[in-house]
């Protein structure tokens, strides 16, 4: 028997498993059941793991996969529970058998992962110098990334937190070396030092900007700045 909200979630997961590839964020969980904190999602996906429903993969960011969706369920709204009917019953929520399409998507989830190299920490608080030579790698789904060349790099430091980019977080980057305003990017600064900020030319100048009022905003002239590549995905892992 499953609540009305971890029902709700095991769906939810399911379809965006089948639309993306990857499973959804915390905070994307935490949106569509309409939660007020993180921690109910918590609960929920830990409810729906001892149950057997949803299983993760270990060492992975967002990697969530739907061992199982039950069929001929209905929800009581009067104990907000989810239990099995008669085999007669039909569902109006659910049409077709979604668990043997299962090892389909996890078999396409697999195919459709890359490696990109993880080249080392990248300060999100004080610049310090890159780390250029792989020694890692990351999965990461094909469907985040577009055309060029990608790595990662894992985010140290707080002066991100307002773009939402944690410490800890892994930051996918394509390079490149050119940005817009108001872009993110990794920049090197004087060819020794790498940071990731928020790019702003003014005139013949360029501001390094952070996302958090408690760090200050860094200007140089426009030849002492080298952008390295522009920030087009992130992983987190829970």
């Amino acid at each position: 028997m499953l609540t009305k909200k971890q029902y709700e979630l095991l769906l939810f997961i399911d379809r965006h498993l089948k639309q993306t590839g990857f499973s959804p964020s915390f905070e994307e969980m935490k949106d569509a059941l309409k939660l007020k904190s993180k921690s109910g999602i918590h609960r929920l996906i830990s409810a729906l793991e001892e149950r057997g429903f949803l299983g993760r993969r270990r060492h992975r960011a967002r990697a969530l996969e739907v061992l199982r969706v039950p069929e001929n369920l209905t929800i009581h709204d009067d104990d907000d529970s989810v239990s099995a009917k008669s085999p007669a019953f039909l569902p109006n929520v659910i049409h077709g058998d979604f668990t043997s399409r299962i090892p389909a998507v996890r078999a396409a989830n697999d195919a459709a992962a890359i490696q990109l190299p993880l080249y080392g920490r990248i300060a999100a608080g004080l610049p310090i110098e890159a780390l250029r030579d792989p020694t890692t790698y990351v999965d990461m789904p094909m469907q985040m990334l577009g055309s060029g060349e990608h790595y990662a790099l894992e985010v140290a430091g707080d002066s991100m937190v307002e773009a939402g980019i944690l410490d800890g977080d892994m930051v996918i980057i394509r390079k490149s070396d050119t940005a817009d305003t108001g872009q993110i990017v990794v920049a090197l600064v004087d060819d020794s030092e790498v940071t990731l900020k928020r790019i702003r030319r003014r005139g013949n100048s360029i501001a390094l900007e952070p996302c958090n009022v408690r760090h200050e905003t860094r200007i140089f002239p426009a030849d002492r700045v080298k952008v390295q590549g522009r920030l087009v995905a992130l992983l987190r892992r829970y």
